[in-house]
């Protein structure tokens, strides 16, 4: 396989939707294996935990470790306990991801910091408008991600993406954020599969917030036209990914034609 080295896989709307596996994904994953190459896979899913996720996967006869999944809250916590060490953390989140959330002391009460996942039921009118008047206080807000949508069997849902400009308008404050589409979650990965970004692929089903950004960071870019691929982003987008394809099935004759 010259020039790939390693396979790096968006989750949700690539490899499953809620969870059922999209035709062709074990194969294309069991076969990427097979050749030799590094894969490991980047999620903002908020909703389980690395071994959950790793669980839902082979379940879905998708073979994968947790030590291979990098989620949005894994490095969200490595933010919060480098940045703000022994700091108190509110975390509004749609889902119980605590045991990724180790070394950090949880404190709904009183917060010295404020740790935005997943969006849901959780995110209600008052829980958001909290949110905001911690901010004014001057509270710092960490963000899992800043994905705006995810997709279900049953259409797309907005995500926390989609609230943090308002928010930030409102308390004249930018809200960091660590997940996809921030170009350090790809590097992350990429260190943890033990390749160079621009000998791995990264196969997303967000224009934007998987295959641009991640080709911003040197990596090889592959969209899917599953999950929440719209053709009519692709069509108005003014930078272009590397590769689009169907879908995963397809990766492995796209290996071949990057060999």
């Amino acid at each position: 396989m010259a020039g790939v080295e390693g396979v790096l896989l968006d989750i949700d709307g690539v490899l499953v939707t809620s969870w059922h596996p999209i035709d062709g994904a074990a194969a294309a994953v069991r076969e990427v294996r097979e050749r030799g190459l590094a894969c490991a896979y980047l999620t903002n899913t908020t909703s389980r935990t690395c071994d959950e996720i790793a669980d839902a996967l082979r379940s879905a006869g998708i073979e994968a470790d947790a030590g291979e999944i990098v989620t949005a809250a894994r490095l969200t916590a490595e933010y919060v306990r480098s940045t703000y060490p022994g700091a108190r953390a509110w975390v509004l989140n749609s889902g119980d991801i605590t045991a990724d959330l180790s070394g950090i002391e949880l404190d709904d009460d009183d917060p010295e910091v404020v740790i935005l996942g997943g969006a849901g039921s959780e995110f209600t009118h008052d829980a958001l408008s909290r949110v905001v008047e911690l901010m004014l206080d001057g509270v710092p807000v960490v963000a899992m991600h800043r994905g705006t949508t995810w997709a279900t069997h049953d259409g797309l849902r907005i995500d926390t993406g989609t609230y943090l400009p308002g928010m930030e308008e409102v308390a004249g404050t930018n809200v960091v954020s660590v997940g996809k589409p921030s170009l350090a979650a790809f590097l992350t990965a990429t260190d943890l599969m033990g390749t160079e970004p621009d000998v791995t692929v990264m196969v997303g089903d967000d224009l934007t917030g998987d295959v641009l950004a991640a080709q911003r960071v040197g990596l090889i870019g592959v969209l899917v036209r599953t999950g929440k691929f719209r053709q009519s982003i692709l069509d108005l987008a003014p930078q272009r990914p590397d590769h689009v394809v169907d879908s995963v099935a397809q990766l492995p004759k796209l290996l071949d034609e990057l060999a």
